[in-house]
Order: structure tokens, then sequence, then C-alpha cells
């Protein structure tokens, strides 16, 4: 695991500084302390900073072919390295060194960018090749590692893991864009097909980018998407079958290491069936650690034990204070763009505490995501049954009513806040759909925002994304789409996100087996019920770990990470929300006397804005820090 960066001059290959790369690279040093190399050529310029996890002493990057014609610079780890190098091998290829690096030289050479398809890992890199005279860059399947890249005004494009790399680059501009602010404000992160800083692009999730000598640089392709348009036939028990080995497969492919490795549980169902699994295959106690809260409510600590007892684990706990908020820069500074998913907080102390005794994490993220396990899936389904009963004009008519006269209750129980339901079926699934992921409203959205960003915004709106993704997805169900769009922005750019930075933050390599891509394909082929039944999401993959999990972790309320924002700007952060009102950054895209309102209304109660404040404090300190 590790962090790159680089400069490519598609048109006049103009000499490269090797200072300006070392610099592009050393400001993501957290991503690789173990190391650094950087190698220039006329117009092209690769930089790398190394975590060692496999090889750590024979597999220094950039690293060139045999020849010199190809060098490459890569982030990240092939799961399948040792199955290509044999068949590579097998083809008259002489390998020198045992990591998986240099499968991206040979494999090139053997299949040029038909490589990706048969590699099963998470990667972002850069590959050079001289006889060809292009530039290749590439982001796994799901977009687990970044990259990002932009157009320079000398006709160089810059490239590198996090924006603070091609941010170290001093033709970069730094000009905020407004439609990337309203796409935060609306979802709490900054999707991958936009950017806060206007310019920079992200290399999406499932795509390439080939540039070539004296030719223009050409749109990204796509080489890989989730397919929800078939289904998979056979019983559930065979089908169980099937998911199991996958799961086995998957997990014992992360658990090739060098280094020591161990795994994140929180004790509920997708860390306790990553940490079963690496119990079976293991012949040692697996490494295994939790965050706990000082607030009952959100504290998994004995879910945690009870798994970490039942499979042996060498398991280590720490408590947080519930207000942990000091993380707050820190946070900042690792993020670049702002990020408002307040987990992150404690998603960076577990990292923190893995680091103290293994340079690898196994988590289960991304099963909510291919099993359907989120409770916005179970709403959007009951809700689309809803819609499929009156006509669409009668629907928007009748419902649409109800919600404008239902009073806004945020501090009522869950079962009488019925306004956002009633209003989400005078709308089509897509629309509402597209709402359900967000933080602030468009209502609220369009309240907050001066009229100078409201103009400048052009009609854009960051909905229409969601609602495209799930018009054009290669879907069956309304269930398929949902997770269709999720994969296509939720998955990226905010779960995926959340864990490269935080881990990467402290040097940590955080895996995920539970997005394996062969996994995931098999997921969306499930029959609807065998993903969503009786209310359950992840029916098939619970069922499937009845071997190995107790019924009451299996079958529990979900919980997840919990930051108690709402009580903060009640509590110690009042006086920070009231602040946000005169903030010099926020001025000229905010209306203060809107943000005053929204501080006044959550403080006392009238209103609960406790997430909409905490995106606006992100957003505030993002900004100060990226343009001053």
């Amino acid at each position: 695991m590790c962090g790159i960066a680089g400069l490519y001059y598609p048109q006049t290959p103009k000499p490269v500084d090797p200072a300006r790369i070392r610099a592009m690279a050393d400001v993501q040093a957290h991503r690789g302390p173990d190391g650094s190399g950087l190698w220039t050529a006329p117009g092209v310029g690769l930089g790398h900073r190394r975590l060692s996890i496999i090889d750590l002493t024979g597999s220094p990057q950039p690293m060139a072919s045999a020849d010199g014609a190809l060098t490459v610079t890569y982030n990240g780890e092939i799961y399948n390295f040792a199955d290509l190098r044999a068949e590579l091998q097998a083809r008259g290829a002489v390998f020198v060194t045992s990591g998986d690096t240099e499968v991206l030289l040979h494999g090139w050479a053997a299949w040029g960018p038909a490589m990706l398809e048969r590699l099963n890992g998470m990667f972002a890199f850069a590959l050079h090749d001289a006889r060809r005279q292009c530039l290749f860059l590439a982001r796994d399947r799901l977009g687990v590692k970044p990259l990002h890249y932009v157009e320079l005004s000398d006709g160089a494009v810059a490239f590198a893991s996090e924006l603070k790399g091609v941010l170290a680059h001093p033709l970069v501009r730094r000009d905020p864009d407004i439609r990337a602010v309203e796409d935060y404000m609306a979802f709490g992160y900054v999707p991958d097909d936009a950017c806060i800083v206007a310019g920079v692009k992200k290399l999406a999730a499932g795509h390439s980018l080939l540039i070539e000598r004296g030719r223009p640089v050409p749109a990204p392709s796509r080489w890989w998407g989730v397919d929800f348009s078939n289904r998979a036939t056979g019983s559930a028990k065979a089908l169980e079958e099937e998911l199991v080995a996958l799961m086995r497969g998957a997990v014992r492919s992360r658990m090739v290491s060098d280094v020591p490795l161990g795994a994140f549980l929180s004790g509920g169902v997708d860390s306790s069936a990553v940490v079963a699994l690496m119990a079976e295959a293991s012949g040692r106690a697996v490494k295994t650690c939790t965050i706990g809260f000082d607030e009952v409510g959100h504290d998994e600590r004995s879910h945690a034990a009870q798994i970490a007892e039942r499979f042996a684990t060498d398991h280590r706990e720490r408590v947080v204070a519930a207000d942990d908020f000091a993380l707050i820069d820190t946070l900042v500074a690792a993020f670049d763009e702002p990020f408002a998913d307040a987990s992150a907080l404690a998603t960076y102390r577990v990292c923190e505490l893995a680091r103290e005794q293994v340079t690898v994490a196994l988590s289960g993220d991304g099963a909510d995501e291919a099993m359907a396990g989120y409770r916005r899936y179970k709403f959007q389904a009951a809700e689309e049954r809803v819609r499929g009963l009156l006509p669409e004009h009668l629907r928007t008519r009748v419902f649409g009513a109800l919600g404008r006269a239902y009073p806004k209750a945020d501090w009522a129980p869950r079962a009488f806040r019925a306004k956002t339901t009633l209003l989400a079926l005078a709308e089509n699934g897509a629309e509402a759909y597209a709402r359900a992921v967000g933080v602030t409203t468009p209502a609220l959205r369009a309240a907050l925002f001066s009229d100078t960003a409201k103009q400048a915004l052009g009609g854009h709106r960051a909905e229409d994304r969601y609602v495209r993704a799930m018009r054009d997805a290669p879907a069956r169900d309304a269930l398929d789409r949902a997770q269709y769009a999720d994969f296509q922005h939720w998955l990226p750019g905010d779960i995926l996100t959340k864990t490269d930075r935080t881990s990467m933050a402290i040097g940590l390599e955080a895996r995920e087996p539970l997005l394996d891509y062969r996994l995931v394909e098999f997921a969306a082929t499930l029959p609807v019920s065998m993903r969503l039944r009786g209310g359950q999401g992840k029916w098939l993959m619970k069922r499937s770990m009845e071997r190995y999990l107790p019924k009451d972790i299996l079958y529990r309320p979900k919980m997840g990470f919990v930051t108690p924002v709402s009580a903060w700007f009640r509590g110690p952060l009042a006086d920070e929300a009231a602040r946000l009102a005169k903030s010099r950054v926020l001025g000229g895209m905010f209306d203060p006397a809107a943000i005053a309102r929204l501080a006044a209304d959550h403080r006392s109660g009238r209103a609960d804005h406790g997430r909409t404040l905490w995106q606006l404090v992100m957003l505030e300190r993002a900004m100060e820090r990226l343009f001053g």
C-alpha cells in the first residue's frame, strides 16, 4: 500500500524536474512511510512512497522492466499475483522479484490494457510504455484505491493518489468548484465524478485512461461495472454454499502478507464473518481490535468480545469519548476535500489502535452494498410496492398533499416521523432514493446558498447523478437500481474514501474481502428475495453464516459507528455552530442569516440540524486549508 505521483507531457516531451515529482510524492509520505523512489525521462516522471507489505526489500518503485521500456508506480495489492506470475512465466516471462508489482510490467507486455480484466485486487497505478509512447492510468473495479489527475497550463498531466499530491504542483490553480460544494452539501462527501478544486478530476472506479504522445488527453474508458441484469438459478442451499466458498476464498487471498496482519471487529455481521473465516484459515490467533464508546447506546464492545471469545482471537479494545471532536483538524488534513461522515472519527481511532500491532487489517466494508444490508433498501422496496398500487398522477397528488401537511417532527419517535416517507411516495423511486441517501435536502440547501451561489450553480443539482444512475442501471428491479447507484457513488465516495484516508493517514493497509469482485458479481445475480426477505437485509449471507456465528449476532439490529453530532451542537460545539454565520470562507457561498437561523433552531431543540451543521464545520475547515 503506497502513495503515487507523477507528470506526463502528452505533446512535447519537456524535461521533468525530479524535485517536483519528489515534492508531489513526499506530501503523501503517510501513505508510504517505509521508503520512497522516483524516476524521470524526457516528458515523464513517476514518484512513489512505499508501505512495505509483500517482498519487503525486493520490490522498490518506480519499477522498470529489464529492458527499461516499461516503468510503473503502483498503489495497492494484487491478490492473485502468484497465479498470474505462474501464467506469465509459462509464457516466458522472467521475474527478478517476488512481489506483485512486477506482475503489472509483465502483464502489460503480454496483454496490454486487457491485463486489467485478469487482476483481482485493489489498485491505482501509472505505467509508462516508452515503445508505445504512452502513459496508462488505471483504478480497481470498486474504487478501493484513489487516483486524482489534472491537466496543467504547460501541457502536462499531473496525477497523485491524493488531492494534496497534485496540489503540490505549483501550476495547479486553486479555485473552488461551487458544483462540488452543492454535491457535498447533498451527500456529505464529494462524489468521484466531482472535485472541490475546479479542474482536478478523479479517475472513476473501474476506469482506465490511456494518454498517448501527440494526441489530446481522452476521456477515461470504463473497463468494469457491476451488472444486476442477470439472475442466478439454483436452490437457496446451493447458492448459500457458493456464497460461503466465495467469501472463504476472498478472505484467504487477503491474508497473504509479509507483515503482521489483523482485523477490525465491531461485533456486527460483516466484521464477525470476516474474523470467523480468518480464524478458520489461520494457524494462530487472529489479532482483532474494537473501539468502544462511553455512551451505552453506541457501544458494541460486548458483541465484539463475544466473537473474540468464540474464535479465541488476540483481542484488544479501547474506549473513546463520545465527544472525540478534537480529531477534526486531523481528519480535514487526511481527507483534503470536505468529508462529513462523522463515523470517520471512530474509523480513525480503530485504525490507530490496529496500527499499534499490525500493518494490515481486514475490514467488513462492502457487504451492505453487495448484499442489500442498509435499512434504506428495505424502505425503498416497501415504498416501491406502494407506488405500484396507485397511478402516478393520483399518488403524486395524494401523498404530496399529505406530506406537505404533515408536521416535520425531528424530535418525535421514528414511527411518527412520516413526513419524509409521504413526500417520498409522491415522487418516483429514483428521485426518492436520491434524497434518501442524502444529508441536506434540496429545499434546505436552497435556503442556505447565497443568491450568487445559486446563480453560479446554473441549475446543477446533486441528486441528478443518482437519478441517472438508477435510470440507466443494468438491472431488473428497484432494489437492483438502488444498489447499482450506491456502487457508483456512495461506496467509492463515502465508505471507501473514509477507510482509505483514515487507514493511510497512519500507514495502515486496510483490505476489504467482502468487496472481492467475484463475490460482488455473484451477489448482483441473487434474486431479490435472497438479498432482502421479511424486512431482513443480507438474508442469504446471514443464513450462510449461521454455521459460524450465533443468531444474536446475525439478527440483532444494525448499529454501526454512530457519532452524536446533534448533541455536540447543543453542547460543547454550540458556539462553533453559531460562529459559522460569521465565517469568511462560507460567506460568499451561503446566506449568513440562514446559517444563524439553522444554528439557533438546532440549539433550541426546534429542529435537528446536527448533520448539516457538521457538514458546514467540515466544509469551512477544508476550504480554509485548501484555499486560504
